[in-house]
């Protein structure tokens, strides 16, 4: 029986959003494998990846309020983690997300959906983090809004490399800001689904390995 990161996995794969070969990142980094969560296109895909946020969410015990997904990818993993956890684990949550511009007109405001309150515990729902910068471009927005608490922060891949440091932008927002991020999967995951045939890859496991001795934190 798999459990629900082995299963995200071979998800991830089916989709075509897990893929390996050769490829350059953003970063000018040459890796043996890439994600491109672009590729979740249809009703059926985004339900399921909502069910896969909202087992991580139970996993890890969260309890929020609300939860918030940064605009533009954090808008349909918020609803459908909300939709998921309210029809398949009996949890009700609310779901917000920010505006790119703040609204002159009728109510205005920064965000769409649950209204949030000050006291109220929340959990922003992103897509992936390499440098952070989506989380830092929240922060500002939810304290402008309310005084909050930030539960934490759930994404699905966490490719664990360092960034401008030695350390991730994972290991970064906990330090700085003291606010957990879990990954539904992480690059140790991939290698071991792959070690496990879970998923195919094994003529990539040891361009794998190298990448993360090479990149890891």
């Amino acid at each position: 029986m798999l459990n629900y990161k082995q299963r995200f996995i071979q998800f991830m794969v089916e989709s075509g959003v897990l893929l390996f070969g050769d490829f350059t990142l953003k970063s000018g980094r040459k890796a043996p494998y890439f994600i491109n969560t672009g590729k979740y296109g249809t009703g059926s895909a985004i339900a399921q990846l909502g069910e896969y946020y909202a087992e991580c969410y139970l996993a890890h015990g969260i309890k929020a309020d609300t939860l918030v997904g940064p605009a533009y990818k954090g808008i349909p993993l918020a609803v459908s983690t909300a939709a998921a956890l309210a029809r398949n684990h009996g949890v009700d949550v609310g779901f917000c997300f920010d505006r790119k511009e703040a609204k002159d007109h009728g109510e205005g405001g920064l965000f769409v959906g649950q209204p949030l309150r000050g006291g109220d515990s929340v959990c922003i729902i992103e897509d992936v983090m390499t440098s952070g910068k989506a989380f830092r471009e929240i922060l500002p927005k939810l304290g402008q809004e309310a005084k909050v608490n930030i539960a934490a922060m759930i994404i699905s891949v966490d490719r664990q490399e360092k960034g401008t440091g030695e350390k991730s932008a994972v290991e970064e927002v906990f330090e700085t800001y003291g606010i957990p991020v879990y990954a539904i999967v992480t690059a140790e995951d991939i290698i071991q689904a792959i070690e496990d045939g879970i998923i195919g890859g094994r003529e990539y496991l040891s361009a794998m390995k190298e990448y993360r001795a090479r990149y890891g934190a």
